[in-house]
């Protein structure tokens, strides 16, 4: 079995970061709360964390972003929409109740699976779930836009396109 230079940069990237969630405490849902609690004991270190990571993005996107191609591929896979519509609005919403309710983002969460705690098992699950519960509505809003309207096609999202073609 053949590992690719992309996939060995991507796992180390994920070590480090996994790591660094770890060493700053960031697997842990009560430093999550406390950051939100404004009104009780508030915990800064979440902030620390965050522009800590916003400086070195921000320089190393922009050294990456001087170069004529990415290391391990021929072009820069950079997201160009810009638009904020209620799909957007709506997603980052869910997203920080549930960041908030149960002190979990993706990444600490299964950086936090290695713990075998049970609640973090049960977000995890549960983040899964609610991964699949909405691929499987954009399937099926995908099919049912086929069904009314044949040029529904040009609309379709990558990802339910991708999603579609693997239940084919």
């Amino acid at each position: 079995m053949r590992i690719s230079k992309s996939a060995l940069t991507s796992f180390i990237s994920g070590v480090i970061f996994a790591v660094g969630l770890g060493i700053s405490g960031m697997t842990q849902p009560a430093k999550v709360i406390g950051f939100l609690d404004f009104a009780g004991n508030w915990d800064p270190s979440l902030a620390f964390v965050m522009i800590g990571a916003i400086a070195v993005h921000s320089v190393l996107y922009w050294m990456v972003r001087s170069r004529p191609s990415p290391l391990f591929s021929s072009t820069f896979s950079v997201p160009t929409r810009v638009d904020i519509d209620p799909r957007l609005v709506g997603g980052a919403t869910i997203f920080g109740l549930g960041w908030g309710l149960a002190g979990f983002c993706p990444g600490p969460a299964l950086t936090s699976l290695v713990s075998g705690k049970s609640l973090v098992v049960i977000f995890v699950v549960a983040m899964i779930a609610g991964m699949y519960l909405y691929k499987f509505i954009e399937v099926l809003q995908l099919h049912q836009a086929g069904a009314t309207n044949k040029g529904a096609a040009s609309r379709l999202t990558a990802s339910a396109i991708y999603y579609s073609n693997i239940d084919s």
